[in-house]
């Protein structure tokens, strides 16, 4: 049976570009896995996708033919795409394959708060489906920006309700204490309030530990797993993390 990995993100985080080296990194290891666009308004992919929402929707034809412009249209589109949901569901079960990496909108609004995102989870089959979140290593380089990126993936999980893996993306681009302080920080909440304090006492500051604890109460703070698809680097552990979620650890390579 196929799984349905959802590579999700901001703008930026570098999901299509961990998508294409991950599907590259898979290939090498024995695995068969399809890739799939999910983004109508992608104008340049770093790779081929095998199934493309582009063959069914363009963003183009939404604007010239609904008199919108960009940012409507990209909404609007988003809306279409739950309307093709099942036909799109339809031509993935012509696959054989194990894994589906599914590289979802650029803005990560349309795929999390329209409607589209969990009539596509329901369509492509839920319990089979994991998250695949990318943290910006620009945001979480500082403590309050980690505490927003740690609310940003709540709300993610919250909203599709799946199995979440948590990815520092582009770590290659961060310094190595930098990235070692922001592991850190995932794995040691202690390390993390020190940080907040350090600076200026604030509001706020008071406020993000707040949220930090809510977060941990519930569940959803956990460990950051560094990954670069510049350097091919982390790729076996997302694979691990995978196995962990769908497999209990059982290896899905080809003998």
């Amino acid at each position: 049976m196929a799984r349905n990995l959802y590579f999700i993100g901001t703008a930026g985080a570098g999901k299509s570009t961990l998508v294409h080296t991950f599907q590259i990194w898979m290939n090498s290891q024995g695995l068969d896995c399809v890739t799939v666009n999910l983004d109508p308004g992608a104008e340049s992919i770093p790779f081929s996708p095998d199934v493309d929402v582009r063959d069914w929707i363009s963003l183009q034809g939404v604007m010239e033919e609904q008199e919108l412009g960009p940012n409507a249209a990209q909404v609007a589109a988003a809306d279409l795409l739950a309307l093709n949901a099942k036909e799109i569901a339809e031509v993935l079960e012509t696959f054989e394959t194990s894994y589906f990496l599914i590289d979802t909108p650029g803005q990560i609004e349309l795929f999390t708060f329209r409607s589209s995102g969990p009539v596509i989870v329901d369509a492509f089959g839920r319990d089979d489906s994991a998250l695949v979140y990318l943290n910006d290593p620009n945001l979480v380089r500082t403590a309050t920006g980690f505490i927003s990126s740690v609310l940003l993936s709540a709300t993610v999980q919250f909203r599709h309700g799946l199995p979440f893996l948590n990815i520092l993306s582009k770590s290659d681009l961060l310094p190595e204490p930098d990235l070692e302080r922001i592991v850190k920080w995932s794995l040691d909440p202690f390390a993390l309030y020190e940080a907040l304090f350090a600076d200026q006492t604030t509001p706020k500051t008071l406020l993000d530990v707040e949220f930090l604890k809510s977060m941990e109460a519930i569940g959803v703070y956990r460990r950051l797993v560094p990954v670069s698809s510049e350097v091919m680097f982390g790729f076996e552990e997302i694979y691990n993390q995978v196995q962990q979620v769908f497999e209990g650890g059982e290896d899905l390579s080809k003998d």
